[in-house]
């Protein structure tokens, strides 16, 4: 028979049993103040500030990270000043009319501040028979104003602005003397009336008044009147 095994007086490894959260806690504590005074600072800064990030995203409110200025009112067409409505201008242009020797007679409109000798440019100039030493040229326009460009060897016509057609007195045409060319310059008298108040003149003799102006053709007594004050027998 088998000797029986002699029984050690060591027990057998028993597996020691989890600590339990009172432990573990102890544990934690002593390890915290365990650490040095600085690095626990700097811990307690680190937990503080992931702390305030963790806040500042919780309670941050919707649509804050939009861009400031996604976030300014937009301006609208109501927004901006009030359109202004063109207006006519305040300074209208001067309406003269150009007359006597100057290549386009007739009405011009011109830019306020001009003078005669920008009518005499916008009428074409002078004609090759103008007087045009008679003219002051650097005269300023008025509105409504007639400038008259004589002939060489005419007188001007009663209507002719002695301050800017000439500086001889403004005379009227006498109807028993005067040339083709004179009587031409009649407001309303073109070269056919004019040649007509000659061949009455030379078939009846002279013109006892101005009246008489009814019997050449061409003439009523509309334009008799027009002519009234500018001739005389």
């Amino acid at each position: 028979m088998p000797d029986d095994p002699v029984s050690s007086p060591i027990e057998p490894f028993r597996p020691l049993p989890d600590p339990s959260w009172r432990e573990r806690t102890e544990a934690l504590v002593d390890q915290v103040r365990s650490v040095g005074r600085v690095p626990r600072a700097a811990l307690a800064v680190a937990v503080g500030v992931g702390v305030l990030v963790v806040a500042i995203v919780l309670l941050r409110p919707a649509g804050a990270d939009l861009a400031p200025e996604a976030s300014l009112p937009r301006a609208t067409a109501s927004d901006g000043p009030a359109s202004a409505s063109p207006t006519p201008s305040s300074v209208a242009a001067v309406v003269v009319q150009a007359a006597g020797a100057v290549m386009q007679p007739g009405i011009y409109h011109l830019a306020p501040g001009s003078r005669v000798d920008d009518l005499v440019r916008a009428a074409g100039g002078v004609a090759p028979d103008a007087d045009a030493d008679r003219v002051n040229l650097a005269a300023l326009l008025t509105d409504g104003e007639r400038v008259y460009i004589p002939r060489v060897g005419e007188a001007l016509p009663a209507d002719g602005n002695s301050d800017v057609g000439s500086s001889e007195a403004a005379q009227s045409v006498d109807l028993n003397t005067a040339s083709l060319a004179q009587l031409d310059t009649l407001p309303g008298i073109g070269p056919t009336t004019a040649q007509a108040i000659i061949d009455y003149r030379s078939e009846h003799g002279r013109f006892r008044s101005v009246d008489d102006l009814l019997n050449v053709r061409g003439i009523g007594p509309t334009k008799l009147e027009e002519l009234r004050p500018l001739v005389r027998v």
